[in-house]
């Protein structure tokens, strides 16, 4: 029970699937970082728990911990507030620094167009408990009225909370694996404000439709609103389905 609790609060640190726990480690908290689930500032769970989520060792996770803090991802705090941070000035994505590929950009919104209208159709046919409604509106209150330099990591939990609804672990990995990638593109291109009230628009209608069971509103909803992101990525980034 204890752990199925601490897996809704933190579903992306779920049990690794794969042998290179090191490795896997520090990507599931990297991409933890990345969708939000941890801001700038925000502490990480204790060692002891995060390393019963991961299911890993408690040497490897501080092993991953020590790399991450001397690339400047985390910081370690001593004292009567003391723990692991994540780090208000992170260092840029290295994936920004690369050439983009058309087709790997065309990958990533090919998939997200798949799983998350998938995902909000679900979530608006499963029986929600009011602790689910509660977590779904804080989330959405959390995006609609975050500033601007934090809007894109508030807006990626938004969306992974509404897999986390969907009933579907494997399904809720999918869009936050899909949301990462996104956000690493969005990082690419400049905020819009038109664009964001037009997002937070559809983000309301996402959630009214999930929340009073109209399963085919909240996918094609969900739909127009991916369809959106993907317009300003090929636009700003040079891509083209025609390619």
């Amino acid at each position: 029970m204890k752990q199925q609790m601490l897996d809704s609060r933190y579903p992306v640190l779920g049990p690794l699937r794969h042998g290179n726990a090191f490795e896997e480690t520090i990507g599931r908290i990297l991409q933890s970082i990345k969708l939000g689930m941890f801001g700038s500032g925000d502490k990480l769970p204790p060692e002891r728990e995060l390393s019963d989520l991961l299911g890993v060792s408690r040497s490897t996770l501080r092993d991953a911990l020590a790399e991450l803090q001397t690339a400047g991802y985390i910081e370690v705090r001593r004292g009567r507030y003391g723990g692991t941070y994540v780090s208000r000035n992170r260092p840029a994505n290295p994936r920004e620094l690369r050439p983009l590929d058309s087709a790997e950009v065309e990958d990533v919104l090919i998939f997200r167009r798949v799983v998350e209208p998938a995902a909000a159709s679900l979530a608006a046919r499963a029986s929600l408990t009011a602790g689910a409604r509660s977590h779904l509106l804080a989330t959405l209150a959390d995006v609609s009225n975050a500033p601007a330099e934090l809007y894109r990591p508030k807006d990626a939990r938004f969306h992974v909370a509404i897999a986390e609804l969907s009933g579907s672990p494997t399904l809720t990995s999918a869009v936050a694996a899909a949301r990462a990638r996104v956000s690493d593109l969005l990082d690419r291109i400049p905020l819009l404000a038109p664009n964001l009230q037009h997002s937070n628009e559809q983000h309301q209608q996402i959630v009214d439709a999930i929340l009073r069971g109209d399963a085919d509103g909240a996918a094609r909803v969900a739909l127009d609103h991916l369809d959106g992101t993907a317009a300003l990525l090929r636009g700003f980034l040079g891509t083209s389905t025609d390619e």
